[in-house]
């Protein structure tokens, strides 16, 4: 019955992905923990502590579900609807005080964009641990004495993440097509066949223009009507009338009045589908924010050699000298922008600088999160 009920909340939610989805927050056992067993702590996203739970079958854990408005924790500590006093709450309502003699909280790698480590110390008296980017690394991590490998800190966006955003993306443009019924009964069905082939072909096929994305290591999203690398929609939408004029041709049975109905649901299709192409993966940031220009800048005279950049970055972007204490950017063209490693750098030697040499200062970045189209609007609780 619970494997039924997990492959049901998978189906449900990832077909509803892009609504919240929140469950209730506060303090779970998982196996029998004792006073000295691990604590976890995620955001009261569904779908992340159904499948966080599946993940850590087996161990002797407390789990911690802190209020992140039901969305997933990524996005939620990026937007600030997770936030440090989010975090403080949870540890000090959930009675877990009571049950561990330790003061350490394992937190989401991707949840240091908002939530910020030395914060949680200093308020909570709880000291904080990065754990991996993906729930399935967990009981490798605590094995190996909560020490991350590469792997366990990259991010990727391999083939099922890519079908997962394809299905959350078709599955309510799909249920806007049945819209349609009333007008072009006949024309609902293909409609929704053109929604989902379209979005399996873009979000699969994915590795194959991933490079388009970028130039000269920049994350420079795309302009509709633009016909140079950065034209992808309009790619895509070529592809399809290049496909459907073949068609037409082919049975001779289509009119100029259906091709070109065709061709403007298809534009519409496309058109919505790529609108956020990039902020639909975790490897770029979305096209529409401008944070996307925004380059990562280390002053060496500052930093310390810490570590925490290298321990929260999703993509690798930082090695650190222990023997020099100073961290370098050895694939700066690989960061996504989200700021994680501003937040957690303790001595203030990261910050972010714009194309026209503005600087983001780093208690901007930790006070400010940003709003659905990418302004840093958002007061950090």
């Amino acid at each position: 019955m619970n494997h039924l009920r997990y492959i049901l909340i998978n189906v449900l939610q990832t077909l509803l992905r892009v609504l919240p989805f929140p469950c209730r927050t506060g303090l779970t056992k998982i196996g029998n923990p004792d006073r000295n067993s691990p604590v976890l702590l995620t955001g009261n996203f569904r779908l992340t502590v159904e499948r966080l739970r599946r993940a850590i079958e087996g161990m002797d854990a407390y789990l911690l579900v802190a209020n992140s408005r039901g969305v997933n924790v990524w996005c939620a500590a990026t937007g600030g609807m997770l936030t440090n006093h989010d975090v403080v709450s949870v540890l000090k309502t959930s009675g877990i005080e009571d049950l561990v003699d330790h003061r350490t909280v394992i937190l989401p790698q991707l949840a240091a964009t908002g939530i910020e480590g030395r914060a949680i110390q200093h308020k909570a008296g709880w000291k904080v641990i990065w754990g991996p980017a993906y729930a399935s690394a967990i009981p490798a991590f605590v094995r190996n004495r909560f020490k991350k490998t590469r792997e366990m800190g990259a991010v990727a966006f391999e083939w099922p993440q890519r079908l997962e955003m394809a299905v959350a993306w078709a599955f309510p443009i799909s249920l806007f097509a049945l819209l349609l019924f009333p007008f072009w009964r006949d024309g609902v069905l293909p409609v929704i066949g053109l929604v989902w082939t379209l979005s399996m072909v873009i979000f699969l096929a994915f590795p194959l223009y991933e490079r388009r994305l970028r130039t000269e290591g920049k994350n420079i999203g795309f302009i509709f009507f633009d016909f140079g690398p950065r034209a992808l929609p309009l790619i895509f939408w070529g592809i399809f009338l290049a496909v459907l004029f073949g068609y037409a041709l082919l049975i001779g049975g289509l009119s100029w009045a259906s091709l070109l109905r065709w061709s403007a649901i298809s534009l519409v299709v496309v058109v919505l589908l790529s609108i956020d192409l990039m902020g639909s993966t975790p490897t770029y940031k979305s096209g529409l924010h401008e944070d996307r220009l925004l380059r990562i800048i280390l002053d060496p005279h500052l930093c310390k050699g810490a570590g925490f950049c290298e321990q929260v970055c999703p993509v690798e972007v930082f090695e650190v000298d222990d023997i020099r204490h100073m961290a370098t950017l050895p694939r700066a063209h690989q960061c996504v922008q989200c700021g994680a490693c501003i937040v957690q750098c303790p001595f203030d030697a990261l910050c972010f600088q714009s194309p026209s040499g503005d600087v983001v200062l780093p208690e901007s970045v930790r006070s400010f999160k940003l709003n659905l189209l990418g302004h840093r609007l958002v007061k950090s609780g």
